[in-house]
């Protein structure tokens, strides 16, 4: 008898009952849209693993403590949520002077792409997964003290009803709203004031073309042709190393003096993270005989300009599904 079946004999009520297969297959269920909360909880990718796995590990432990009022769904998003706030109250980095969150991770598309359908009848529905992936939210949503984060994120984005938030947090239904809109206000605060702008759904031809632009001016080193596309107040940040550059002036500056002019033998792949166009640099290595990942800038674009380069390290090229190496072109 396979695991599913058994699943079905027992019935989901039946739970204190089901061994270990059984019980995992029905939590595999569930594993991406689980991963993806904690992701906004944590705004790290590997922190949001580790806490799936924490927690399928109490809801195995504490399995003979479901009772079947609500889904076996909403069960682990309670046991996640509240794994997310045990780790956040042991270590709650605060984001650096400017707003930088150090700890910021991508989320690959790819992945993103496993989580349930969203309803084509419910186009609102699909925005707000899909905005509140991108990575400005994921900022802004790391300024906000951890149970008004929680609140913010069952009410807004997964839908809960407040009642349920409130028992999840042990509060009031008048302190849950409370803390929805004290979360709400935090988020006007550091959200970009265009967000309603946004490019959203599928990328269209103009953003396309310019992503096209920023690859060929990043590969030719050309600090003039990138410059001519971004906008004026145009955000550039490196999580983890410390630095925001807010203003194209500063942000060429900071090309120039770090010697991005000088740097040859790039090649680039086109990629998408948290939903937004990305593009994945690799670099000539004479050595190897091959490009090797270097960094990944991904773009916000609004109104046919760049307004935020996000840009990751060497390190989440794995991660992120991307090649490990680049074979040579010909060109070096």
């Amino acid at each position: 008898m396979s695991a599913d079946t058994r699943l079905e004999a027992l019935g989901v009520s039946g739970l204190g009952e089901a061994d270990e297969p059984a019980f995992s297959a029905l939590a595999e269920r569930h594993r991406r849209e689980l991963h993806v909360h904690c992701y906004r909880m944590l705004g790290s990718f590997d922190d949001a693993e580790d806490t799936v796995q924490e927690t399928f590990l109490r809801a195995w432990r504490g399995r003979e403590t479901f009772e079947g009022r609500s889904t076996f769904r909403a069960w682990l998003y309670r046991i996640a949520t509240n794994a997310c706030l045990d780790l956040l109250a042991k270590r709650r980095p605060e984001p650096a002077t400017g707003g930088e969150v150090l700890w910021l991770q991508p989320y690959p598309d790819r992945l993103l792409d496993e989580l349930p359908a969203g309803d084509a009848d419910e186009p609102e529905t699909v925005a707000v997964a899909r905005e509140t992936i991108e990575l400005a939210y994921l900022v802004a949503v790391q300024h906000l003290a951890p149970r008004p984060r929680a609140a913010l994120i069952l009410r807004d984005v997964i839908g809960w009803p407040a009642k349920d938030v409130a028992e999840l947090l042990g509060d009031s239904v008048n302190s849950v709203n409370s803390a929805l809109q004290r979360a709400r206000a935090g988020m006007r605060e550091h959200l970009p004031a265009e967000r309603q702008d946004w490019t959203g759904g599928e990328q269209d031809a103009v953003t396309r073309e310019l992503v096209r632009r920023y690859t060929d001016a990043s590969v030719a080193t050309d600090v003039d042709g990138l410059a001519a596309l971004l906008r004026d107040d145009v955000r550039c940040s490196m999580p983890p190393t410390p630095g925001l550059y807010v203003g194209r002036d500063a942000v060429v500056h900071d090309w120039v003096e770090s010697g991005f002019e000088g740097m040859k033998g790039l090649r680039a792949v086109l990629t998408s993270v948290n939903r937004q166009p990305a593009v994945a640099f690799y670099l000539w290595q004479k050595r190897e005989g091959a490009y090797l990942p270097l960094t990944i800038d991904v773009l916000r674009v609004t109104g046919g300009a760049i307004t935020e380069i996000v840009t990751f390290h060497d390190d989440r090229f794995p991660r992120l599904g991307l090649p490990e190496r680049l074979p040579a072109d010909g060109t070096e």
